[in-house]
């Protein structure tokens, strides 16, 4: 799993930050999954490492236009360059309706399937190996929050070890790599967690934006290895985040403590913390870290990636 950061600013866009969106890479699936799409993500794009074709779901937090103005001019170039095979897109009610508004007065036609799946809190999509839920935010119009949980994988398999008890390969291997119990020709019984490693516990990433401080954000990111919050406003604007149902640097980080989470990442910040001023980001950094110490500020083309043991930052550059 590898998180880039592909917009870090709230409502507008300014010179170093775009407006709203994430990618998270799945490698092993050549495949990656946008969270949020804000006006310009397709620019952002092709200034990361991140291959277009690759772009499989689309999950959509609110229909707030920092959020989703560059879904339909990202879709429409992707079906132009005629390399992405299907697109699933998730998010609230009224998401389809505006796409098709788009398609109609633009006479957009894509040329690949697109499928937008409403979302309810709960689970909105598993397979083999992942499963995404949803949970209700507290913001001025509907609004989730997202969760996309690794499954645990069995640990490796000891074939030399399996070997050497006279087991023979074939369907019974793959039995014993489930921790299946299994009864040789012989009698022998073999305990499959004999013969395999420690479990691989799947990692846990959680996207929250925008809302103001809520049990539900707590609840959805619970444990998770990384958990992405909006802090628009300074402690000291808290009147301003209640009054617009956005998040200050310390209600993001109390939703980190609340939840167990082992490293918090913030973004969609105010421009008006901007370097010079009499309150800049480093300030919300303190803020949040005398809360909870595992806290650094997102910006755009931030890196982060998330291994099974640990998260590891990747600090990387783009012209």
């Amino acid at each position: 799993m590898q998180i880039t950061f592909l917009g870090t600013s709230s409502g507008v866009p300014t010179r170093s930050r775009n407006v709203s969106s994430v990618a998270l890479r799945l490698p092993q699936r050549a495949e990656f999954w946008l969270f949020d799409c804000g006006e310009g993500t397709q620019h952002q794009l092709l200034r990361s490492d991140l291959k277009t074709s690759q772009i499989r779901r689309i999950f959509i937090t609110h229909l707030h236009g920092d959020h989703i103005f560059g879904l339909m001019g990202f879709l429409a170039s992707c079906g132009l360059a005629g390399n992405v095979q299907r697109v699933d897109i998730y998010g609230p009610a009224g998401l389809n309706e505006y796409l098709k508004a788009c398609g109609k007065y633009s006479h957009t036609h894509f040329s690949y399937p697109v499928q937008v799946h409403t979302v309810s809190p709960g689970i909105i999509y598993e397979d083999d190996e992942y499963i995404v839920s949803c949970g209700s935010l507290k913001h001025r119009v509907t609004a989730f929050g997202y969760r996309v949980e690794e499954k645990d994988r069995a640990g490796r398999f000891d074939v030399e070890k399996a070997t050497a008890l006279g087991i023979p390969p074939g369907p019974i291997y793959g039995k014993l790599k489930r921790g299946e119990t299994v009864t040789l020709p012989d009698g022998r019984e073999i305990q499959g967690t004999e013969l395999c490693g420690q479990v691989e516990i799947g990692r846990k990433f959680v996207y929250c934006t925008d809302t103001v401080y809520c049990e539900n954000a707590v609840e959805l990111a619970q444990n998770a290895d990384v958990l992405i919050h909006e802090a628009t406003f300074a402690h000291q604007d808290a009147q301003l985040a209640f009054d617009r149902l956005h998040s200050t640097s310390t209600m993001a980080a109390q939703v980190a403590l609340g939840a167990g989470v082992k490293q918090l990442i913030m973004t969609h910040f105010s421009p008006r913390y901007a370097p010079g001023n009499d309150v800049e980001l480093s300030d919300l950094l303190r803020e949040a870290q005398a809360i909870f110490p595992n806290t650094i500020l997102a910006y755009d083309f931030l890196t982060y990636e998330i291994s099974r043991h640990r998260a590891v930052e990747l600090v990387e550059s783009h012209g």
